[in-house]
């Protein structure tokens, strides 16, 4: 303090702007670089969004845009496989840069992290076990039916609305937890995104599940960072204008979520 006071006003100006530029200078970007690497956090098994392959390899949509990703940086992208609720925590500890899931940008949860501009719109619907009485979404809405949905999702939300009269069952995780708790007796209907749906139900021997076309809302899918990252949050931003104008993104999307062209080789 008592430096600052001798210094004249416009060599203090000049050492504030100083240090200004070099705090602006320490940013999320220049550390990726620095390191080499792109550290992502992914759910353990999400298909078609995360996933490991009949190779072993982590793979799917959200996977493949986060290596693109990293090799436009010129880095290595490195997975950090999570269950659904240990996604954001890994985010916000500092251990992952970016979350790269099957996530819909919530108010809620954007007051913990920052999202991108949505690179892909899906909606919620509803799947029985083929063979029930449950043969509708409506059908799903009696009294006492049990609406397995993901803990911590938008479904969990979503069902308290669609289902009121119905037993809530939240499962804590991802991958075919719901499709399974169906399949196995313990839910009578699940409630999740329609690409998760779709591309879970895949795995499994034709005409276990009965999957209802209608989708309960229409809801956007985003990446995330810090809000102390917004120089990636901005090169994120880039990367899916760039990804759409070029048709790098359609590409990825029509091979991954519109299509099921993916299971054969995966």
């Amino acid at each position: 303090m008592k430096f600052a006071k001798l210094l004249p006003p416009i060599l203090l100006a000049c050492a504030t702007s100083i240090g200004l530029a070099a705090a602006a200078h320490a940013s999320t970007l220049d550390d990726i670089l620095k390191r080499g690497e792109l550290r992502v956090a992914v759910q353990t098994q999400g298909p078609p969004f995360s996933m490991v392959d009949k190779q072993g390899e982590r793979t799917g949509s959200s996977v493949e845009l986060a290596k693109l990703m990293a090799k436009e940086m010129g880095v290595k992208a490195v997975f950090l496989d999570l269950d659904w609720d240990g996604l954001l925590p890994a985010l916000l500890s500092g251990k992952a840069d970016m979350l790269a899931a099957d996530m819909t940008p919530t108010l809620a949860r954007a007051t913990k992290v920052a999202f991108t501009k949505p690179w892909i719109y899906i909606g919620p619907m509803v799947a029985t076990k083929a063979g029930t009485k449950f043969t509708s979404t409506e059908s799903c809405k009696a009294p006492g039916t049990r609406i397995a949905v993901l803990f911590g999702s938008t479904g969990e939300k979503l069902a308290k609305t669609v289902f009121p009269k119905g037993e809530h069952k939240s499962y804590k995780g991802g991958g075919t937890l719901l499709l399974d708790a169906v399949k196995n007796g313990q839910a009578d209907c699940l409630l999740n995104d329609s690409s998760a749906v779709t591309g879970q139900a895949l795995g499994y021997p034709k005409g276990t599940f009965k999957i209802m076309p209608d989708l309960l809302a229409k809801e956007p899918l985003a990446f995330a960072t810090r809000y102390d990252s917004l120089d990636l949050l901005t090169w994120m931003n880039l990367f899916i204008d760039q990804t759409m104008l070029d048709g790098r993104l359609e590409q990825n999307l029509e091979y991954w979520v519109y299509s099921t062209k993916w299971k054969d080789e995966h």
